[in-house]
């Protein structure tokens, strides 16, 4: 082949080792980038035909891959926003311009309008809890909105379910009918049996309502039945304001009027101690004008102590202290009383080839049809990794490889250039032979 083809050829190595070079000079330059995944240049050979003695010389052309699917080292971070993945899966961000977009970068930190954006610019999206616990889109972005942690002011939720759970002592004796000892005929006393314990629940401005519950055993089948009632027992409920205040009587409420009780039950147990009905009793507070529905079906009848304890839902009026992200990407409203509540759940995406993704200014990417269409989940669902508060992503660059990289390519460039300085110096000496 000509001299003028070796040249051609060293300048295609020259411009291989260049671009070599380029990727160099991004990884060292975004060494110390959240989430950003180290790129290097692969190389192969373009080769002429030849015949004979003629040795055509071809070239050497290059592509960039992507490390994309390598993670990078995890740190921990003083601030809640701070998020990162540890496995696979990318958040979702959304540009200036609304187009939803992957990124392992989760430096996170609330702007002028409490959206969560990261150093890019680029707006964390999420479901929101606002119509309920929310389902994941899993081949799209549709129902995702800007994760925004502004939660100013006072929030006060009504109560209006609670589980109580516990036991009741098999061994506890049946009330009797005369005189009358039921809680729920509001009269003089009531027996040793009945055991009493009490729970706050909150009304509709945050206020606490503080509410008793009597249980007192009413009937026992002796002996039990394979099947069927073997032990009944009555709960009543009543509003602890409602009591009166003083007097001598284990059960302080008047018969009848505002002090009535505010629910009543019948729970009935098999002859194993669990519960056959009964479970489910409501609350009605004429004074609050609120309906709790309550679930006794956690309750047992076995021969131990009586135990219960209560969980209602709603919460005081107070401010919000924090926010929080678990592992499963739910994000808490934590308040002052120490109460949570449920903002928002962040997805994660994926694709089938990570390292095929287009790469975007701000260390964002996009699906193409070499990565394979974008999957949605929940972390930790479907083999997506588990969201880390208050942790960041490293760069998954080697400094040290990079800088023998970028010898090597200096030495390479420079060896090309020599190969197209010598065919200049030969082209000039055939030039001269006409003279």
């Amino acid at each position: 082949m000509s001299i003028f083809g070796s040249m051609k050829t060293a300048v295609s190595g020259m411009n291989a080792q260049a671009n070599r070079l380029s990727t160099v000079a991004d990884n060292i330059a975004n060494v110390n980038t959240t989430g950003y995944k180290a790129v290097s240049t692969s190389f192969s050979s373009l080769v002429l035909p030849s015949s004979g003695g003629n040795y055509n010389s071809g070239g050497v052309q290059t592509s960039v891959r992507q490390a994309v699917s390598d993670q990078g080292d995890i740190s921990y971070t003083t601030s809640s926003t701070d998020l990162a993945i540890s496995g696979d899966g990318f958040f979702i961000v959304q540009g200036p311009d609304g187009t939803p977009v992957l990124t392992r970068a989760g430096d996170f930190t609330k702007d002028d309008e409490g959206n969560l954006v990261n150093a890019a610019g680029f707006m964390l999206m999420g479901y929101s809890y606002d119509s309920g616990a929310p389902a994941v889109v899993v081949n799209g972005f549709d129902g995702l909105v800007p994760v925004n942690v502004n939660q100013d002011g006072l929030t006060a939720i009504a109560s209006t379910s609670g589980v109580f759970k516990g036991n009741l002592d098999s061994n506890a004796k049946v009330a009797p009918v005369a005189p009358a000892t039921l809680p729920s005929d509001n009269l003089a006393t009531t027996t040793t049996d009945t055991k009493k314990v009490s729970m706050v629940a909150y009304d509709r401005l945050g206020n606490k309502v503080m509410y008793d519950f009597y249980f007192t055993k009413t009937s026992v089948v002796t002996p039990p039945p394979a099947t069927g009632t073997a032990a009944t027992w009555q709960v009543s409920i009543y509003r602890n304001a409602d009591a009166a205040v003083g007097g001598t009587t284990s059960f302080p409420y008047s018969p009848g009027g505002a002090a009535a009780a505010v629910g009543t039950g019948t729970l009935t147990f098999d002859r194993d101690g669990k519960m056959l009905t009964g479970g489910a009793v409501n609350i009605a507070d004429t004074v609050t004008g609120q309906t709790i529905a309550m679930d006794f079906s956690g309750f047992t009848q076995l021969g131990a102590d009586f135990s219960g304890t209560g969980t209602p839902n709603g919460q005081a009026a107070t401010p919000v202290k924090d926010v929080t992200v678990d592992g499963d990407g739910i994000v808490y409203a934590k308040y002052e009383d120490g109460s949570t509540k449920p903002l928002y759940r962040i997805p994660l995406a994926n694709v089938a080839s990570p390292d095929k993704l287009t790469l975007m200014s701000g260390n964002v990417y996009s699906a193409n049809g070499q990565s394979g269409v974008t999957v949605t989940g929940f972390p930790q669902t479907n083999g997506l990794g588990t969201i880390k508060s208050g942790a960041l992503e490293g760069s998954n660059v080697d400094l040290a490889g990079e800088l023998t990289e970028m010898i090597e390519s200096q030495r390479s460039y420079t060896a090309n250039s020599k190969v197209f300085q010598t065919g200049s110096d030969i082209m000039d000496v055939l030039v001269n032979l006409k003279r």
